[in-house]
């Protein structure tokens, strides 16, 4: 299964280390395939230093790819994880 979807940065600091972490460690153990497009680069979101290459700032609307047989689960974390900051 493929889903796609964007996703609004409301972090304050954008995607720094903390939120970035927070991504890479929710995506463990999924077995989905998971990329970040912003500004034409596209990245592996289980990835720390992809995500901190990826340098995106508050307010950036980021594309979202997740391919897998998890990938509602992941997708729906994702989505969720954005909505709330990463807990920051």
């Amino acid at each position: 299964m493929k889903l796609t979807a964007v996703a609004k940065v409301k972090n304050r600091l954008g995607l720094h280390i903390r939120p970035a972490t927070a991504i890479v460690k929710m995506l463990q153990g999924f077995r989905s395939s998971v990329y970040f497009t912003l500004r034409e680069q596209t990245i592996n979101a289980k990835s720390i230093m992809s995500l901190l290459v990826l340098s995106a700032q508050k307010n950036s609307r980021i594309s979202i790819v997740v391919e897998g047989e998890d990938a509602e689960v992941v997708m729906e974390k994702l989505l969720k994880g954005f909505e709330t900051e990463f807990g920051e």
